[in-house]
């Protein structure tokens, strides 16, 4: 993670992995950053997997629709 980013949240998926989300700048442009990170030293530091996505800002809506629609459908079944 660069220097400049700015970290959103932390989910931990294992003891091993978790899943960061944050902000970052790329050519003078922000964008969000969702990355799957990985410790082999019991969480002193945390390295970057090939796996993740990255959103441009006008992509953002669309993602919020798509969470909301998630959450909306995952409720009703319960």
């Amino acid at each position: 993670m660069a220097d400049d980013s700015k970290m959103l949240a932390t989910i931990q998926r294992s003891d091993t992995e978790q899943l960061q989300i944050f902000l970052s700048t790329y050519k003078g442009k922000k964008y969000l950053n969702m990355r799957i990170f990985y410790t082999t030293d019991d969480g002193a530091t945390w390295l970057p997997t090939k796996k993740g996505v990255t959103f441009a800002p006008d992509q953002l809506d669309l993602l919020t629709e798509a969470i909301e629609d998630a959450k909306k459908e995952l409720e009703a079944e319960e």
